[in-house]
């Protein structure tokens, strides 16, 4: 094993382990082909840190070795750790808090039972905002309406089945509510909060690779949110991605997307109805014919 920096492609970014230009570049190709995660220069650093943990972990002293690793066991474990390592989890409770007014009133005209689609959903919050939108808005009708919550990263996914969040986490909820839709903790979970039973029983967490072949999702959604995730994508795989939503999306479904995402390129299939949100074209088309 090679372990001199003294060349002209070699880049030590931290103190412990060496990451080439040549490394990096397949790090970006990887992730890419599995995540459909596009790492430009500038995400080096964010990289080196993440990665530099699995390699502590596993002993190893270059990414070249690591990269071989994995390399060598194209349907190891090691790959979703990869991932999850390179999934950017940024959330909190009602995000975004213009999208859920525009989701009650939408849902409040759905033939029941509502479905949604919530598929980036980190850790909970997004999920759990959906269901509790839900109940307010459809009252004892919620009884029957889903929230499917997806994420590549199952570390991620594991903390939002859980439930169980920080006062921090949950510090700028009114308290109506926290009171309504979470358990205060004891014990062990001192200081911390629980989502109530009847919200956790409409969400349900799974592992979903938007790049996939295949979705192995059975509903048809009266909304789908999928905010600040395709931001990470390029464009080919933003526009592929929209492409399959919309036949799973029901006629009047909405689809919801991030602040800083614009899906106009796609207006064949999608056209703005509000900020943010798009519903599929040929319902605009049928609605002004």
């Amino acid at each position: 094993m090679n372990t001199t920096p003294h060349t002209a492609a070699a880049t030590m970014v931290g103190p412990d382990f060496l990451l080439t230009d040549h490394d990096f570049s397949r790090i970006c190709t990887l992730i890419h082909e599995r995540a459909g995660i596009a790492l430009g220069a500038q995400k080096r650093q964010m990289v080196y840190s993440r990665l530099a943990r699995r390699l502590r972990d596993l002993g190893m002293k270059e990414f070249s070795a690591y990269l071989g690793f994995l390399e060598a066991d194209p349907k190891g474990d090691e790959w979703q750790l990869f991932t999850n390592a390179l999934t950017t989890n940024l959330t909190a409770f009602f995000r975004e808090a213009h999208h859920f007014p525009v989701l009650a009133e939408h849902v409040r005209r759905c033939p029941q039972p509502v479905t949604v689609w919530c598929s980036a959903a980190s850790t909970g919050e997004e999920p759990y905002s959906i269901a509790m939108t839900l109940i307010e808005a459809l009252g004892s009708r919620a009884s029957t309406a889903s929230v499917i919550a997806t994420d590549i990263d199952t570390q991620v996914l594991a903390k939002g089945e859980a439930g169980i969040f920080t006062m921090e986490q949950v510090s700028k909820l009114p308290v109506e509510r926290l009171k309504r839709f979470f358990l205060k903790g004891s014990g062990a979970l001192a200081g911390k909060v629980r989502i109530r039973p009847e919200v956790a029983a409409m969400v349900r967490f799974e592992q979903l690779n938007l790049l996939a072949s295949r979705w192995a999702l059975q509903d048809s959604f009266d909304a789908i949110f999928c905010r600040n995730v395709m931001i990470y994508f390029d464009k080919p795989t933003q526009a592929k991605i929209l492409q399959r939503f919309a036949p799973m999306m029901k006629p009047h479904g909405l689809l919801f997307a991030g602040h800083s995402e614009n899906f106009s390129f796609a207006n064949q299939t999608f056209r703005l109805r509000g900020q943010t949100v798009y519903e599929l074209t040929s319902v605009r088309e049928k609605a002004s014919a």
